[in-house]
């Protein structure tokens, strides 16, 4: 089993955490809706996770719904003392599995509640607050009605620590002035760099950012240079999508995700691969590249 030991640790929240963590959000069924097709298969996959080291899960109750945070409970409760589970809140599924806001204040003290039921804990790590403008992406506007609903919850000694998640820049500058944000989880990738100065601003000032999607959105030929750099190093584009986000700072946490033990196994070798300056810089022309 591929243990992490090259990889650094950096902090999130109160913990010190490895920089490869796992992300569960593809143990849910297709479309992130309704039970895996193999619960066993998604248990087996958490424990390997934890065998390797990895301590640091995302999650959150609208995966499935509920299902994630069940299997998780069912996987690897009592927890190991390491362990920082980190959970999202401000959205919820529709019957036909759309994603749906739920930032209200009784939707977000109400998703707090699931969390805690459904992962069996009596304080969450980390709760991310998920902001909902647009699906597709950041979009401008305050959160501060929000993020006051989830400070409160805090106060109550239901959430240790704070996240922000499809964020703006400004929006962030917001969060910071009115409490302590730990991490901030937005899409970013070797493609998609709109992040650039925000990740250098939060590495400066110690705080965690947590790029999702390492593969998404690339055009056929950002993806043909990724294949082409991944088959020199004789490894998978995937695992080095993850090294250039290792190597990018080193406040990225990352959180792969995947429902088989083999794929868990590549993603976390992706802490072993060295990218020499002249890879870097050909992986760092992909986001110039248009499609």
């Amino acid at each position: 089993m591929t243990s992490i030991h090259h990889t650094s640790t950096f902090t999130l929240g109160s913990r010190s955490v490895r920089r490869l963590g796992y992300g569960a959000m593809q143990l849910a069924g297709p479309g992130v809706f309704g039970p895996p097709k193999d619960r066993d298969a998604a248990v087996a996959v958490l424990r390997a996770a934890i065998a390797a080291g990895v301590n640091h899960i995302d999650t959150s109750d609208f995966y499935g719904p509920h299902v994630t945070n069940q299997i998780i409970r069912e996987a690897l409760s009592p927890y190991p003392d390491d362990l920082t589970l980190v959970t999202k809140i401000g959205a919820r599924r529709s019957e036909t599995g759309d994603w749906l806001p739920a930032s209200s204040p009784d939707a977000l003290t109400q998703a707090v509640h699931d969390n805690l039921r459904n992962l069996d804990v009596e304080v969450l790590d980390v709760v991310n607050l998920r902001i909902m403008f647009d699906r597709s992406g950041p979009a401008e506007g305050s959160i501060e009605e929000q993020l006051t609903a989830l400070i409160a919850l805090q106060q109550q000694g239901l959430v240790r620590h704070i996240g922000l998640s499809n964020v703006t820049h400004a929006q962030v500058e917001e969060a910071r002035q009115l409490t302590e944000i730990v991490c901030v989880q937005n899409m970013y990738n070797v493609a998609h760099r709109n992040d650039d100065r925000l990740i250098d601003e939060l590495a400066r000032d110690g705080i965690a950012y947590v790029p999702f999607f390492p593969l998404g959105g690339f055009s056929p030929l950002q993806s043909s240079t990724l294949s082409e750099v991944a088959t020199e190093l004789e490894a998978t584009p995937m695992q080095v999508a993850l090294a250039w986000l290792l190597q990018r700072s080193p406040n990225i946490l990352l959180i792969p995700g995947t429902s088989s033990v083999k794929h868990l196994q590549e993603n976390l070798a992706a802490g072993e691969l060295d990218l020499s300056a002249e890879i870097v810089a050909k992986l760092n022309g992909i986001s110039t590249v248009s499609p």
